[in-house]
């Protein structure tokens, strides 16, 4: 017969004789219950577990400031292309109110329509542009198409932007430079004449800003109604 382990042991069973007198020794016994097989393994299991969720938290952080700074970068380099269209509006305006080139010292203006376009442009509702065609009709700018946008212009350095603009539409209106005190001076010479109502010239003015030293340029587009 095969003898078995239950894990039971017997511990100082028997009789021991002391002073004359007979004393039994009380048996014991011990049960020695051995420690599971897969108590280390499921330790192992939680420590692998725990050292995830804390590579995933410390990745997660890490991607956050990266996309923070990131970010950041992408708003600064926007915010200046911004900038940039802006002032391209003002040289815009001054442009319209000297109907051509307004000779700003430093700046060079690079026109890519033909001048009876640009004339039109500045002068006759936008049904009457006969000379204009293609993409000088439509509202949209492409920096890669010359035909796209009627001119355009660096300004700033260090980087240096360049805004594409366009006029997209035109209303008329009776309005002109002003003349000063030298059309009819300051009071009427007949008490009745008439006074025409002055009607401005409206215009749809379309203009891009890009940094174009950069690889992925920040663009700030920008639509403006501009009376005059």
């Amino acid at each position: 017969m095969k003898e078995q382990d239950t894990g039971y042991r017997i511990q100082g069973a028997g009789s021991v004789r002391r002073n004359g007198a007979l004393k039994k020794r009380v048996s014991c016994i011990m049960h020695h219950a051995s420690r599971p097989l897969n108590e280390k393994g499921f330790a192992l299991v939680m420590v692998l577990i725990m050292s995830a969720i804390s590579l995933a938290i410390m990745a997660g952080l890490i991607y956050m400031v990266v996309s923070g700074t990131q970010m950041s970068g992408v708003q600064k380099r926007y915010k200046t292309s911004l900038d940039a269209g802006k002032a391209g509006k003002d040289i815009l305006y001054q442009f319209i109110q000297e109907k051509g080139d307004p000779g700003i010292s430093g700046l060079t203006i690079s026109q890519t329509i033909s001048n009876d376009c640009m004339e039109q442009k500045l002068n006759n509702d936008t049904i009457d542009w006969s000379a204009c065609s293609g993409d000088n009709l439509t509202l949209s700018i492409d920096p890669d198409s010359a035909q796209s946008y009627d001119f355009s212009f660096d300004i700033g350095a260090s980087p240096v932007y360049t805004v594409y603009a366009k006029i997209a539409d035109t209303i008329e209106g009776n309005s002109a430079p002003d003349l000063g005190l030298t059309d009819g001076g300051v009071v009427k010479s007949n008490s009745g004449e008439v006074e025409v109502m002055n009607i401005p010239y409206l215009y749809t003015i379309e203009l891009e800003a890009e940094d174009a030293s950069l690889d992925s340029p920040e663009r700030a587009k920008l639509s403006v109604l501009y009376q005059y």
